[in-house]
């Protein structure tokens, strides 16, 4: 079964190519401190290739739903360092996903000021607050072009600090429709500066994102993530293929680890152009898909070449051991929605071990 071959990621050497994808779990309840029980949670799933951290935000200005973990604090240093030892201690391997929400979140986590965002507009949509009330997502203001540069070294300080929190390397987060994804797309991105407008303007916020943490880390241990047909958040792109093609070579030119594309095993759909196939002829170093891959759809892609790396979300939280679980043909976990966000132990462990189900008849 090739996802369960050894996989060489840049200087690491992955056990195998089945990796745990980002999962928000509101669970750093206390100044945003990952705590004990996330390093339960994370040292459970340490026989994934890799695992990808939950989005982490770099600044308390990129937070946009309740008890999401921060790095720009010692104390957020100190509680992802526990993780990641006890990640160590057990086989795994693990990156930090960088984070910053933009116009996705609400002034009740900026001090009634309101979130940022490339231009002010309208969007649709609605998000909890601290105190989990539910509310519209306001008309964000548009970063003055001064900010810009502090964005991104907020950027470049959240991967200093998980590098001194002991993980192998990050992800930035440019995918569902967050800050890189609003500067990336035209339908967000209304600017008339040099941060907006043509392809090239639009890219420039990223591409300046990414070579900040690479100036930290080194390409070989940075990767990105996209969802370009993703449309929540009122997201959209005049030319998606144009645009993530593009992306796509200038992340190539900078060698990072890897690229990481959301389109499942079926294609995007209603007519649109299929991207993992594109994409994979333009990026030529590791390529990872996620979105609703299954044990035989992921093999399938990785037997066709059309990817290296396969992302496992919902499965990964109700089977903590899935790569076993692969391996003996067992029984999968379903996973549990109600168990997915929130600060208590319900929905942590996932079910039974992978030695002791039933296999498929």
């Amino acid at each position: 079964m090739k996802l369960l071959t050894p996989f060489k990621l840049g200087p690491l050497e992955l056990s195998n190519r089945t990796v745990m994808s980002a999962l928000t779990r509101c669970r750093a309840i206390e100044d945003n401190v990952p705590t004990p029980l996330a390093a339960t949670y994370y040292c459970q799933r340490a026989s994934a290739g890799l695992i990808i951290t939950e989005a982490t935000q770099v600044t308390p200005w990129g937070q946009g739903y309740p008890n999401t973990p921060g790095i720009y604090s010692d104390e957020q240093v100190q509680g992802w360092k526990k993780i990641t030892d006890a990640v160590h201690k057990a086989g795994g391997k693990i990156f930090m996903q960088l984070w910053h929400v933009g116009r996705v979140s609400l002034p009740e986590y900026h001090g009634g000021q309101l979130p940022v965002a490339p231009s002010a507009l309208p969007m649709s949509g609605h998000l909890h607050t601290p105190q989990f009330e539910q509310k519209d997502i306001p008309t964000p203001r548009a970063l003055e072009l001064s900010e810009i540069p502090e964005v991104v070294a907020q950027f470049k300080k959240g991967a200093q600090n998980a590098k001194a929190a002991g993980f192998e390397g990050v992800e930035v987060h440019g995918a569902n429709g967050y800050l890189l994804q609003q500067f990336t797309e035209s339908g967000s991105n209304q600017r008339t500066d040099a941060y907006g407008g043509s392809l090239e303007n639009r890219l420039r916020f990223p591409l300046e994102v990414v070579d900040a943490v690479i100036s930290v880390w080194g390409a070989d241990r940075v990767g990105y993530r996209i969802s370009p047909y993703f449309d929540f958040y009122s997201m959209s792109d005049a030319n998606p293929v144009e645009t993530y093609t593009r992306l796509a070579e200038e992340l190539n030119k900078r060698k990072l680890a890897y690229l990481c594309i959301k389109e499942g095993p079926s294609g995007p759909g209603n007519g649109k152009t299929a991207l993992i196939p594109l994409l994979r002829k333009v990026f030529h170093q590791a390529y990872m898909v996620n979105q609703g891959y299954d044990a035989h759809s992921g093999e399938a892609i990785l037997g066709k070449d059309d990817a290296d790396l396969v992302c496992y979300g919902t499965q990964f939280l109700a089977n903590p051991d899935l790569p076993e679980r692969f391996k003996r043909n067992s029984r999968l976990n379903q996973p549990d929605p109600a168990t997915f966000y929130g600060g208590g132990e319900k929905g942590l462990h996932g079910l039974s071990r992978a030695g002791i189900t039933t296999k498929h008849k």
